[in-house]
């Protein structure tokens, strides 16, 4: 009975106190309770709550009643922004409402009193008047003090608080996300019969890669990391918590990934025709790609690139972009893949050291080759490269001009020193404009440029792919990168610190990795 007296009393009260203006937020009042006994009650909010907010916090204060104050006469309750007390007897000032609102203390009583005592005589008038005024300087320095108080504490907590606030956001943010990407390996096994050899893609240095059919009719492609892959627990995070930012035309799409029974899985959006390198190194295949596709792969990876490395809320080096990560959709339109080598800038950083060089030989810029620096500049120098592959229809380290075997950027440049730069264009190529070609081969040109400030940005090299009054710089001599004497050169000289992984392929349905006997990669292990 007590308890239901007192919580309609504290109720009425928080209605009233929440209705305050801005600069008070409290309420008193009595009521009888259960024999004959007066119930004293004061709720109180900070003055910058909202009605609302106010309500809300004294609702909460006063579900703390059972475990504060059941069966009790007499309790209080305090919280950061709000408080309530009932007592049996007048422990507030009766004449505390008819003060001015400065006068009371956000979080404190206007004045308390003392319990009653049978012991209380009369004061004298004086007696009275020096209480009244030794209540007045309580009023004004008490309150005031712990206002002040509390508003530094308040301020002290919330800077400590907000980094780390703001830190632990971001990792729960990303685990949340990458949570949201986790496959069931039964539901991955059951997609692509498991594993069979029928649903086989292709084979590479990390893994076999295979197709795969949900039970909602998505066809997926499915890359299955070997044990023994070079490619280790940090390139498998990092390709998934890089892959699964990104949202691009030109980049191939990630639906998610698997961790279970020692498995590693990676699932992609299927690509239709496989890789680049399925059909441009292909004697027969090469022929279906006309000069109007071939012009539009160019283009699409540009932008790919270039949302790599300006448009996405991350910048991010790819090192590793070759042919074989070049993947081509029915429409034959590029999509870059493998990310498990790719670097994260911080927005103004523009260029990161390595001792562990990872990548493809033949498309590694020089600098980052022999010194292990890398760029937004290390990723234009392989797109130029893999420009005149696209060009040629030859891989750039084994070009044939006849009888002669020679390195593609040497035969390049030599004939473009000699006005004959279309002697590069792959002869099975369906004609096409031949200012275009010419355009691409100069911008090739320009891109495998040996010094690094002489080669364009990603973003000029979309501008020159689509805007024919551009006028184009001379290109400067290239940095000749002949494969067979930096193989040997790095091999001796860096045999402790990097390791190589031979990426010898069967190609039985054509696959998702470039096939080639010559072919080495560096895979680079290291913490993110």
């Amino acid at each position: 009975m007590f308890n239901d007296v007192l919580r309609t009393l504290l109720e009425g009260l928080r209605d009233e106190a929440a209705a305050g203006g801005s600069l008070r937020k409290y309420a008193v009042n009595n009521t009888i309770a259960p024999q004959f006994m007066t119930l004293y009650a004061l709720v109180q909010c900070t003055p910058d709550l909202s009605r609302e907010q106010c309500d809300n916090c004294l609702t909460g204060a006063f579900g703390n009643i059972p475990q504060c104050c059941s069966g009790k006469q007499g309790g209080r309750v305090i919280t950061p922004s709000c408080n309530f007390r009932f007592e049996i007897y007048q422990f507030y000032n009766s004449t505390a409402e008819a003060l001015p609102p400065s006068i009371s203390s956000p979080l404190a009583p206007p004045v308390s009193l003392p319990p009653p005592s049978s012991n209380n005589t009369n004061s004298t008038p004086s007696a009275g008047s020096k209480s009244n005024t030794s209540r007045t300087v309580i009023i004004i320095v008490v309150p005031t003090v712990a206002f002040v108080v509390l508003i530094i504490s308040v301020c002290v907590y919330l800077r400590a608080r907000k980094p780390r606030e703001k830190v632990e956001s971001h990792h729960v943010d990303e685990i949340r996300s990458v949570e949201s990407l986790l496959f069931d390996f039964g539901t991955i096994s059951l997609a692509t019969d498991n594993f069979s050899e029928a649903n086989k893609l292709g084979q590479g240095g990390f893994g076999a890669v295979y197709k795969g059919k949900l039970s909602n009719g998505q066809v997926i492609a499915v890359k299955r990391l070997s044990r023994n892959s070079g490619q280790g627990d940090s390139e498998f995070k990092n390709e998934v918590l890089l892959v699964a930012k990104l949202q691009h035309r030109n980049l191939v799409r990630l639906l998610g990934f698997c961790l279970e029974r020692k498995e590693r899985l990676l699932v992609y959006e299927f690509v239709e025709n496989t890789s680049l390198d399925h059909f441009l190194f292909d004697p027969t295949k090469r022929g279906h790609l006309d000069w109007e596709r071939r012009y539009k792969i160019i283009g699409g990876v540009a932008r790919g690139i270039l949302y790599l490395h300006e448009d996405s809320r991350l910048r991010i080096i790819h090192r590793d972009l070759k042919a074989s990560n070049i993947l081509l959709d029915a429409d034959m339109n590029p999509k870059i893949s493998d990310f498990g080598m790719a670097r994260l800038f911080v927005l103004d950083e523009t260029q990161g050291n390595t001792s562990r060089i990872v990548g493809t030989y033949g498309y590694m810029a020089p600098e980052y080759a022999m010194r292990g620096q890398f760029s937004m500049k290390s990723d234009v120098y392989s797109f130029g490269v893999l420009v005149l592959e696209i060009l040629s229809g030859q891989k750039n380290n084994c070009f044939r001009s006849g009888e002669n075997v020679e390195d593609l950027l040497s035969y390049a440049w030599r004939n473009w020193r000699e006005n004959a730069a279309l002697n590069i264009v792959d002869p099975t190529m369906k004609p096409g404009s031949t200012s275009e070609v010419m355009r691409c081969i100069h911008i090739g040109l320009l891109c495998v440029q040996e010094n690094v400030a002489d080669r364009p940005t990603m973003a000029s090299v979309v501008v020159m792919l689509n805007s024919y009054s551009t006028t184009l710089p001379v290109p400067s001599q290239p940095a000749f990168f002949m494969h067979t004497n930096m193989e040997s050169e790095i091999s001796s000289g860096w045999q402790h610190s990097i390791g190589l992984t031979n990426k010898s392929e069967e190609r039985p349905k054509g696959s998702y990795v470039q096939a080639s006997q010559n072919e080495v990669s560096i895979t680079e292990l290291y913490p993110r």
